[in-house]
């Protein structure tokens, strides 16, 4: 972003600038869009699996925000010279499921040609900017609460060398296409402080992008970390993202390491995530309200799995 122009518009509210997971705009006094865009390749080989779970990655940085989705425009690269165009179409039904699911709308999109397939999503939500979440306002105290298991990283690099069981990519591609719409609306009624969702920077990242932006310093529990089932065996085999080493090396520099970890284990603290649940910083006495709701929502796994502190040496302690 260095030597882009700096935007000083009064109604923006969260810009490129920003550690947040979409931008914000004012358009009333009482209302704001939100504005995101994600789109990648295929993780899986059913097509209309690969439109959901991409569709609801895209849906997901606006409930980050504590927004509600409205519109959604489908971005695609595909080979149509190589592939049929029933694929596609595939594809852009199961996205097309999820944003229906979400009670939003798709208006058009754009497609191009590529060599490799390319999908997602450019989302619009609204929110009332009194009331919209950030990833900026963590207070020591808090305690954070995942919505998701972790894992997603391992399960599809094993899916794609073919070392994935059936079961185990099953239960990875239920939780990628579970909207984080549950875990938003739990979040809007109990009363939280600050919000984010974990994608491609791991646990690690994100929660460290919290820290950073909310002045605080995050602690993560090992033993606590939601898992999916059998992502531990492959994440043992070393199924790990290229991407797992490289949020490793970012946040090593202000990361502290407390205790003698187990090694696989620590590995889903820097797992990139698609399409993973949101992290969300709660006063302590409004977690377990938060988490009882998030379960009853559906989200089956949503559990306590970290504190703020005011912060110290260093943005993120990780603790065996």
């Amino acid at each position: 972003m260095r030597g882009l122009p700096k935007f000083n518009d009064p109604n923006l509210l969260i810009g490129a600038e920003h550690f947040s997971d979409a931008g914000v705009y004012r358009v009333a006094e009482h209302l704001a869009i939100v504005q995101t865009v994600d789109f990648f390749p295929p993780l899986v080989d059913d097509p209309f699996v690969y439109g959901q779970i991409a569709a609801t990655n895209s849906l997901s940085d606006v409930y980050a925000m504590g927004a509600q989705p409205k519109t959604a425009l489908n971005i695609v690269g595909f080979p149509d010279d190589q592939l049929d165009l029933g694929i596609l179409n595939e594809i852009l039904q199961g996205g097309a499921e999820r944003v229906i699911a979400a009670g939003a709308v798709i208006v058009g999109g754009h497609t191009v040609r590529d060599v490799e397939i390319k999908y997602g999503l450019s989302v619009t939500g609204l929110v009332d900017p009194d009331h919209m979440l950030t990833n900026e306002r963590a207070k020591p105290g808090d305690v954070l609460v995942l919505t998701k298991a972790l894992g997603t990283g391992f399960v599809t690099t094993a899916f794609k060398a073919g070392r994935c069981p059936d079961d185990v990519l099953a239960a990875a591609c239920d939780s990628m296409t579970q909207l984080n719409a549950i875990g938003c609306s739990a979040a809007l009624a109990v009363g939280v402080n600050s919000m984010t969702d974990i994608t491609g920077f791991g646990l690690a990242g994100h929660a460290n992008e919290m820290a950073q932006a909310s002045g605080v310093t995050i602690a993560l529990e090992l033993s606590r970390l939601p898992i999916l089932p059998g992502a531990h065996e492959l994440a043992r085999q070393g199924n790990q993202t290229r991407a797992s080493a490289t949020n490793r090396r970012f946040v090593e520099p202000v990361t502290r390491i407390e205790g003698q970890p187990d090694k696989t284990r620590l590995e889903f603290v820097f797992d990139a995530q698609t399409s993973g649940g949101l992290l969300i910083s709660v006063a302590a006495d409004r977690a377990e309200e938060l988490v009882a709701k998030a379960r009853a929502g559906g989200a089956a796994t949503a559990c306590v799995i970290g504190s703020v502190t005011a912060k110290q040496d260093a943005s993120l302690m990780i603790v065996s």
